[in-house]
């Protein structure tokens, strides 16, 4: 079931992702060569929790860590760890905080160093990919349309979405109703209403749509290890344009 949330439940929801834009402005400063994401994950926690907010990550499900760290193949759900950052890779960055019983989430992956034109072409997509699906964020547009619009845009440009994952309503609870695609058809599934919040994440792949997880059952990774990118935002739709909950 979806819930539509207050005016008041999205005030809320606005300051959980102030923290959780905080927190990458913070962590995109230490990200270079030589960083381990264990080192990442620390300075997240702290600063999400002299915020007032709780890393939302930490313990849902069983997962050990307070922020995903995805490097390169990885497409979502690397667990942080004694692995240092090097020269040419990529990082995708996921955020959660929890404030005052609400969610904020978004993911942004960032360039370590210098990386080549083809590694900066596929990041510059997948967030792009985001803003311009946000013309079908508003009332009246299906849910599907916004799905659409992330799979045409992105296949437009010679990348692949990943299917097996996808983003979703955000509030009281991280995961909420509906399941929100990066791909399909458009004109289906529920009409956009006001009060409905939605984690939009657009996982763009540079060879095939194909995933596959490894043995520490977190860690889900591209078949042909291929390089990804992830890019999301929590929003709010409102009578106008979306609002990006998630975005200073």
């Amino acid at each position: 079931m979806i819930t539509y949330k207050s005016d008041q439940e999205i005030i809320i929801m606005r300051q959980a992702g102030r923290m959780v834009a905080s927190t990458h402005q913070m962590l995109s400063k230490l990200i270079r060569p030589g960083i381990t994401t264990a080192e990442l994950d620390v300075a997240a926690e702290k600063f999400i929790r002299s915020q007032g907010g709780e890393p939302a990550f930490k313990g849902y499900h069983g997962f050990p860590a307070s922020i995903c760290t995805s490097i390169n193949e990885e497409v979502v759900h690397g667990i942080p760890s004694l692995r240092r950052l090097k020269e040419g890779d990529i990082i995708s960055i996921d955020v959660g905080v929890r404030y005052k019983g609400y969610y904020g989430d978004a993911a942004v992956t960032h360039p370590v160093g210098e990386i080549n034109s083809n590694v900066e072409k596929l990041l510059e997509i997948t967030r792009q990919s985001f803003y311009q699906c946000l013309t079908y964020a508003r009332m009246g547009y299906r849910l599907s349309d916004i799905s659409h619009s992330i799979q045409n845009y992105v296949e437009s440009q010679g990348f692949n979405v990943v299917r097996n994952y996808v983003g979703h309503g955000i509030g009281s609870e991280m995961h909420e109703e509906p399941q929100v695609p990066n791909f399909g058809k458009p004109g289906r599934g529920p009409r956009l209403e006001k009060g409905m919040t939605l984690a939009i994440e657009p996982m763009v792949n540079a060879g095939t749509w194909k995933v596959e997880t490894l043995e520490d059952k977190w860690t889900v990774v591209t078949s042909d290890r291929s390089f990804s990118a992830h890019f999301e935002h929590t929003i709010a739709i409102g009578e106008g344009d979306p609002e990006v909950l998630t975005e200073c």
